[in-house]
């Protein structure tokens, strides 16, 4: 049962295709060794021409290389296999081509007497121009070809691989068809290289042809005049006629195959079979077919010429050309099919997916001339100035800020987006002045009153002649360019963890690494991914912690990657480290830090909280809205004395407060003892949870 279940799977049809290959090879091998009847051999002369006939028709068929990928391996096994039959119908001639014509079989007695009218002479002459046509023109040529094809085809590798990587960011295609097409690049080089050096075994097996024949008629004229007493008339006809019918069989088939090689490596790749195309590409230019008539009927009307063949031809070529040039004119017309272009045109594609602008300004139309470089615009020039800007103060370099005009909004109206989603708005009067009040102004100015859109503080649109009265007063004066500028400048920075996407991060670090490779290349990816990096400089954005010091920030994650791999954690580590620049942006040169504090019974309470494993969103509320209403008040305080609002915690609670206090009171910034630089001397000017 177990022999009959196991034979059944070796010859099930999976296997049996697999085992075809080596079954083939081990028969061609056979033959070279084993003698075989001339029934056999008929036969197998016979396959030899089917399969020859085969691989043409598959190559005309064919609309691409690759569809025939399997070619150069065909034509190794096709030389093989007339190399075996060589051999093996040599054996049979010398053995037994004293007997007569049909000693090889009826299919050599065919090609050596009925193809060149049993004259050896002729027969020589037909078997060297075909091998000349195969060896010099076709094979040759196709050789040619495949090696130049190969060539231009691993140049082009890089392109299309860039080309296949371009459209996978653009989201135009998917993984599987860019998967699918780098395969189809590497398969189409391995077939163009492949075919240049499977032409070498054509071109050897010409060769190899001429060699063989010579053999056969040289060893035939040997053993029929000494072993079988022949004469030499005897002995040339046998052997010579047996042995270029023996050429002919393999050589014709050798030509069909290396006729199918040139065209596929020939042929340029379209939706068009090799029938197609030179239909539609020979036959299809009616003017080119009635000028070749003309020509054709004035060398029929010459004497002496054969005129039937030339006036007839010429006639069908014309006959030919007002056909096709017929069916041109009842093809629709152009304005017929014009309706069906729009409505494919209509069908949705990737190109209707528009990618999201990361920064835009939208403007009404009234608002145009402030972003028209024609016109010199001058919010242009104050948007390219914002990025420096931006980029100096910050640490990277922010999207470019793509500016399109809106007519759905109000003319004098101007939008903020960011990733598609609008994060401000606002509107100015071209012509007028923005007189901005900031607080120590105690007489009104006519106008129309506002608010500054970028920080609300009370303001009034006033005509150019109050400028300079304004200013007097004690108004910030603006022009309509500066307050959508400066509007631009705080929402950026306000927004400039969500700016610093992956793209940005690896600029930035692709920037470091110009001047400092080696510690780029160490972190990213050896200890930390790109993401974990991204995340920490976001953190530090996010609480208004500028990344300049990139090189600052690349040690100390070198420094702590080996054993921490959170975020946040690493984030409270740079924050350490950066300390100093950190107190500098807040308080600058000052060496005296007023700052509010946590009373010791509050801290107790939040070091319990934090204890319990709660974060601020599993904070009890009663303490969270004690903790909220008493920091607030205390940042009003701390702001009424002049200091910069910031709230000193121990190392431990400082993320669990930074996180809980950032949307309510936005303003306060949180350090930790551990951040604040030696040197700096600390002053409590308010507590949270006490007196003050």
């Amino acid at each position: 049962m177990n022999g009959t279940l196991s034979l059944s799977n070796l010859f099930s049809s999976t296997n049996a295709r697999a085992l075809a290959a080596p079954l083939f090879i081990v028969l061609i091998l056979a033959m070279l060794v084993l003698p075989l009847p001339p029934f056999a051999l008929d036969m197998l002369f016979t396959f030899n021409i089917a399969l020859s006939i085969m691989v043409l028709l598959v190559g005309l068929s064919t609309k691409k290389a690759l569809d025939f990928a399997a070619f150069p391996t065909v034509l190794l096994l096709s030389t093989l296999l007339r190399l075996s039959l060589n051999v093996a119908s040599t054996r049979v001639v010398l053995l037994h081509g004293h007997t007569g014509p049909d000693a090889a079989g009826k299919v050599i007695e065919a090609f050596g007497h009925f193809l060149v009218g049993g004259n050896y002479a002729v027969g020589i002459i037909v078997f060297v121009i075909l091998v000349v046509i195969n060896f010099i023109v076709i094979t040759k040529g196709a050789g040619r070809i495949a090696e130049v094809s190969a060539r231009f085809t691993l140049d082009a590798m890089p392109g299309k691989q860039m080309a296949i990587d371009a459209d996978l960011n653009a989201g135009l295609i998917d993984e599987n068809e860019a998967r699918r097409r780098r395969a189809e690049i590497s398969q189409e080089a391995d077939f163009y290289g492949s075919m240049d050096g499977a032409s070498k075994f054509v071109r050897g097996d010409a060769i190899a042809g001429i060699l063989i024949l010579l053999i056969n008629i040289i060893g035939g004229l040997v053993i029929g005049l000494m072993q079988h007493g022949l004469s030499l008339a005897d002995a040339a006809q046998n052997y010579t006629l047996l042995a270029i019918g023996d050429g002919l069989v393999a050589q014709i088939p050798a030509l069909v195959i290396s006729i199918a090689a040139g065209i596929i490596v020939s042929r340029v790749s379209t939706e068009e079979d090799i029938a197609g195309q030179m239909l539609s590409n020979v036959f299809n230019k009616t003017q080119a077919l009635y000028i070749t008539a003309a020509i054709l009927g004035m060398m029929g009307m010459i004497p002496g010429m054969p005129n039937l063949a030339f006036l007839l031809l010429a006639g069908g070529i014309v006959w030919l050309a007002w056909k096709r040039s017929h069916k041109q004119e009842e093809a629709p017309p152009a304005e017929e099919t014009m309706p069906v272009a729009a409505i494919e045109s209509q069908e949705a594609s990737w190109e209707d997916v528009a990618p999201i602008d990361t920064l835009g300004l939208e403007v009404g139309y009234r608002l145009i001339p402030l972003v028209d470089n024609a016109a010199d615009g001058e919010l242009v020039r104050r948007i390219k100035g914002i990025r420096k800007k931006f980029a100096r103060e910050i640490g990277f370099l922010p999207p470019a800020v793509h500016i399109r005009d809106n007519l759905e909004i109000n003319p004098n109206s101007y939008r903020i987006t960011l990733k598609g989603v609008e994060i401000g708005s606002g509107e100015v009067r071209t012509g007028s002045f923005l007189a901005i009040d900031p607080g120590t102004v105690a007489t009104a100015l006519p106008g129309v009153a506002t608010q500054d859109p970028a920080f609300g503080l009370p303001a009034v649109w006033i005509e150019s002649d109050l400028r300079e009265q304004a200013q007097a007063m004690g108004y910030t004066v603006v022009d309509p360019g500066t307050v959508v500028a400066t509007h631009l400048n705080h929402l950026v920075t306000l927004h400039a963890a969500e700016l610093l996407g992956r793209q940005e991060a690896q600029a930035l670090l692709d920037h470091l690494g110009k001047s400092a490779p080696k510690l780029v290349e160490d972190l990213v990816p050896k200890m930390l991914p790109l993401s974990t990096v991204q995340k920490v400089l976001q953190n530090l954005l996010t609480e208004g912690v500028a990344i300049r010091d990139m090189r600052t920030i690349i040690d100390t994650l070198l420094e702590h990657a080996a054993r921490v791999q959170d975020p946040h954690e690493l984030t409270s580590l740079v924050r350490v480290a950066l300390g100093r620049s950190i107190v500098q942006q807040i308080y600058g040169s000052s060496s005296e830090l007023p700052v509010i504090a946590l009373d010791q019974g509050l801290e107790r309470l939040l070091l319990q909280t934090l204890q319990a494993g709660h974060d601020s969103a599993g904070m009890e509320p009663g303490l969270a809205d004690t903790l909220l209403e008493r920091t607030q008040a205390s940042t009003q305080r701390q702001e009424a004395l002049g200091h910069p609002p910031v709230l000193l915690t121990p190392a431990v609670l400082r993320p669990l407060l930074a996180r809980f206090l950032r949307r309510t009171v936005p303003q306060l910034k949180v350090l930790s003892h551990a951040e604040v630089p030696e040197g700096k001397q600390i002053k409590v000017t308010s507590l949270v949870g006490g007196a003050a």
